[in-house]
């Protein structure tokens, strides 16, 4: 599909340049977010939501072309004999089905149903899910098959909670939809598909897909509910609630189960997911190069270290450990995390760094979060437009559309005020920088993160260090 006739279809040919500059595709079009519009300079909230009604009518009107779309990078099961694998199951269903029912002709519930499969299909396929089937009005969905991986039990998790804020703001539903999700991870036997000529007819045997079935049913209307063995793998990833041991039908003992209410504050997978206390061994040297490299940075010749090598070697924990060694000493810190399902979302990694430094809580309210971001770029900002455009990237109201500028012209000022933050506070301080997994960086932050290391080699007297991890 050709994007920027789509556009001059919908009279918004005005964003061609935008749509072009953030690299957005046919294949990345279907998963634009509010927030996404937002970060590539679509300020008018009409527009907004035009072309949000617009991209989810793409599923509305071509289900089949979508679900297509959704599985066309999803790795084929190979043939061959079964075997045993540890899967994360997810189980989502569709809340008020029945009542449904009753207040649609059945042609126009079977749009309803099918742009709902849809909608699934593209999220579970941005997260590397594998949908097995279809049950009625449900979707069974595996993570872990026919591929694995060491996050599968996070993604399954992450692509639940945008599954429910998917469904729940998609325009092309009429009212809104809501879904119930249950999660359980565990041993089962999978590998022969059952029936002839549809290779995505793989079934799971094993008790997992029937708890994260039966956790589904304890689920209240938009909200996930996991088991044990799921939350044991994603630490302190995700703010979650013990709703105890819970009687289902078909086990015989009692099993634990937690709600999930959202991310947690914790934005290093390090820190979530492992303990810092863990000794560092056989990395002394290591340890001192970084060390060395910081003291330069303090003297005014700001450094760059770059950490690579294969995961699970322990390059987080190197930075924790270099973190411990100059805790006592006078410095700013900027920590940046890129995440794989996130490659797509533009400065991403910026984002979540400054609702962080901000002090954004879970429960904020919009206004509680804009006058958090005033009072803290207050000092550092050289004018109110700074301010403006970044809580405009934050998807918080703001005067900014009144600027009346061009996205590409807004693109750079934004890159400009960041870029001054962090100049700012090395006037005053020393700064330490941790851009880690960058190898998942989406491809606005990294041409950011390159303007940024081009200022620390050309700016003489600009004290930063960097951390780049897995680049």
């Amino acid at each position: 599909m050709d994007v920027v006739a789509w556009l001059r279809g919908l009279g918004l040919e005005r964003y061609a340049p935008a749509f072009r500059d953030n690299d957005v595709d046919d294949e990345v079009l279907p998963e634009l977010t509010s927030d996404d519009l937002i970060s590539i300079g679509v300020t008018s909230v009409g527009h907004r939501r035009k072309l949000l009604a617009a991209i989810a009518g793409l599923s509305a009107e071509m289900p089949a072309a979508a679900l297509t779309a959704a599985s066309r990078n999803a790795p084929e099961p190979a043939a061959g004999t079964a075997e045993r694998r540890q899967l994360t199951v997810m189980f989502c269903d569709l809340v008020g089905s029945t009542a449904l029912s009753t207040r649609f002709d059945p042609e126009d519930l079977s749009k309803v149903i099918r742009s709902y499969q849809s909608c699934v299909a593209t999220i579970i396929a941005r997260f590397n899910g594998f949908v097995a089937r279809y049950v009625g009005d449900g979707v069974l969905i595996y993570f872990g098959w026919p591929e694995a991986r060491e996050t599968d039990a996070e993604r399954a998790v992450r692509a639940a909670l945008a599954v429910i804020a998917a469904i729940g703001q998609s325009p092309t539903f009429s009212g809104r939809l809501r879904v119930r999700i249950g999660i359980a991870t565990g041993l089962v036997v999978i590998g022969e598909p059952i029936g002839t000529g549809d290779a995505r007819q793989q079934t799971a045997i094993g008790e997992t897909p029937n708890l994260a079935a039966r956790l589904q049913t304890l689920a209240e209307p938009d909200t996930v509910v996991i088991s044990e063995s799921t939350q044991r793998q994603i630490g302190g990833l995700f703010e979650i609630e013990d709703l105890g041991a819970q009687h289902l039908a078909g086990f015989g003992e009692p099993q634990r189960a937690w709600r999930v209410s959202g991310e947690s504050g914790v934005v290093s997978r390090f820190e979530a997911l492992r303990s810092e206390d863990a000794a560092l061994v056989g990395r002394d040297e290591e340890l001192d190069l970084l060390v060395r490299r910081w003291h330069q940075a303090k003297t005014g010749n700001g450094q760059v270290v770059l950490v690579s090598g294969e995961a699970g070697i322990g390059k987080s924990r190197l930075g924790a450990a270099l973190s411990q060694r100059i805790e006592a000493e006078t410095q700013s810190r900027l920590r940046y995390f890129c995440l794989p399902h996130h490659q797509g979302s533009a400065l991403y990694p910026f984002i979540i760094q400054l609702e962080h430094a901000a002090g954004f809580a879970h429960h904020d309210s919009v206004e509680q979060k804009l006058s958090k971001l005033r009072e803290w770029l207050a000092p550092v900002a050289r004018a109110g437009d700074e301010i403006e455009l970044l809580a405009e990237l934050l998807s918080l109201p703001t005067s900014a559309a009144e600027l009346n500028l061009s996205p590409q012209r807004k693109r750079e000022m934004r890159f400009d005020a960041l870029l001054n933050l962090i100049e700012t506070l090395a006037r005053n301080r020393p700064v330490l920088i941790f851009f880690e997994d960058a190898h998942w960086v989406d491809p606005t932050s990294r041409e950011l993160l390159d303007l940024i290391l081009e200022r620390v080699s050309r700016i003489l007297g600009w004290p930063t260090a960097c951390n780049d991890a897995d680049a």
